[in-house]
């Protein structure tokens, strides 16, 4: 299928691949017509999509199998009366049915909007509002239907809810009924152009509210690169990406690039990520342990799961953001501060060189933030307070004002490891 949109599918160097990598891009590309489709009429057994989960089911979806079961579900979206542009919004989690619903909503033109099960009444309000939502589809499971249904009245353009299950609540369509009933597919006479918007992703917002970020009809082709080039795969390759079908890791780890590549793309639908259960048992390339040190190898890895050192926390839209080292996070006044920010702020000072970020112990906030500083050459010898509350209203105007150093120090040089580390460690113990 590849060779379909490629001049050339083979490449000697990275000169040749940049040089020569050109992407044929048909008119009014629809991927499930001319990917789904055109498989099920070439390969009508060839496996497409492997799902299983962890209570023990397990499913083995043929071309013919998917071809069959986005048409029926096609057809049942167009029953609810969605249709081209018609914004549709997805939760589903890992749930087969994603498979069914992205590929049905590409085939009718509407725009899909996968989204987190962790979204809460306020998210699904705004996202409803921000994109005149029409429908949504959603697992059915208390936690997520919830919120939905307590989101409704705050959603005038939401004319429809569809549940796949396992609890159909009221005001919600089965999906499963729905589809068994639908009259067989007709497809539209014109479902899009390339240029027309397929699908749509919100922020996560970190930086003001969620953007709605759009993609036309033409975007599984870009993954041809990711799945043929960087997950390396081919038309017998089992792939399997664990992101839940929300992000946008979904779409180009486990659709649009790994189909065109022909590969059969592995679904493990979990509740609860638990390495020794999806890994089996430690990965293979992980350290053995750390010898004559079976304490600190027990630390580190120990209940199935590789302890890192690293502290992150998760926001409200389900992202991870790395925070530091454990053993460097400052806890000043209920606040966790990790010290890559203060220090990211403090080097775009012109007066800084090096700075390393500490916690000394402060009898009221348990610890206070302290900056360990090399200058410049053109700001030797002006050490003093002038320089000290300079540094300090530059970190609060660029970072949050709560973690600026309220200790700093000038030095010479900071003390490093032999591969140039910065050894916090030692500053924390000369400061106890």
């Amino acid at each position: 299928m590849v060779e379909k949109f490629l001049e050339q599918t083979t490449f000697t160097s990275q000169e040749d691949f940049i040089k020569n990598l050109k992407i044929k891009i048909p008119e009014n590309f629809n991927f499930g017509y001319d990917i789904v489709d055109a498989w099920a009429a070439e390969e009508p057994d060839k496996k497409a999509l492997l799902w299983t989960n962890d209570k023990g089911e397990h499913i083995q979806y043929t071309y013919a199998d998917l071809k069959k079961y986005t048409d029926m579900t096609a057809s049942y979206f167009q029953s609810l009366g969605i249709g081209h542009g018609d914004m549709v919004m997805l939760i589903l989690k890992r749930r087969y049915e994603f498979w069914y619903s992205i590929i049905a909503l590409h085939k009718l033109g509407a725009v899909v909007i996968p989204a987190t099960h962790l979204l809460t009444k306020k998210d699904i309000v705004y996202r409803c509002n921000a994109a005149d939502i029409k429908m949504i589809v959603a697992a059915g499971e208390d936690v997520i239907t919830k919120h939905i249904i307590d989101a409704m009245p705050d959603c005038p353009s939401v004319k429809k809810l569809v549940s796949v299950g396992p609890d159909i609540p009221e005001g919600f369509e089965d999906f499963h009924k729905g589809i068994e009933k639908a009259a067989p597919f007709v497809k539209p006479e014109h479902p899009n152009t390339n240029e027309d918007t397929s699908l749509m992703y919100f922020t996560s917002g970190t930086t003001g509210e969620p953007k709605m970020v759009a993609h036309d009809f033409t975007y599984p082709l870009g993954h041809i690169v990711t799945a043929s080039f960087w997950h390396n795969l081919h038309r017998d390759s089992l792939h399997l990406t664990i992101a839940d079908t929300g992000w946008g890791k979904a779409v180009w780890g486990k659709l649009y690039g790994q189909m065109i590549a022909g590969a059969n793309i592995f679904v493990y639908d979990h509740e609860k990520f638990t390495p020794a259960d999806i890994l089996g048992k430690k990965p293979l390339g992980l350290f053995k342990e750390y010898y004559r040190a079976s304490e600190l190898t027990e630390d580190a890895w120990h209940d199935g799961i590789y302890y890192t050192g690293d502290v992150a926390w998760r926001d409200e839209d389900g992202y991870f953001w790395f925070v530091g080292r454990a053993d460097d996070v400052i806890k000043s006044s209920g606040y966790r501060i990790g010290p890559f920010e203060v220090e990211s702020a403090l080097m775009t000072h012109p007066a800084v060189v090096e700075c390393a970020i500490t916690g000394v112990p402060d009898e009221i906030r348990g610890q206070v933030v302290k900056a360990t500083i090399v200058l410049s050459k053109t700001f030797k010898g002006k050490e003093g307070p002038e320089l000290v509350k300079e540094l300090q209203d530059h970190v609060k105007r660029v970072t949050a004002p709560y973690k600026y150093p309220r200790v700093i120090e000038f030095v010479e040089e900071l003390p490093k490891t032999i591969s140039g580390k910065i050894r916090r460690v030692e500053i924390r113990e000369k400061d106890k």
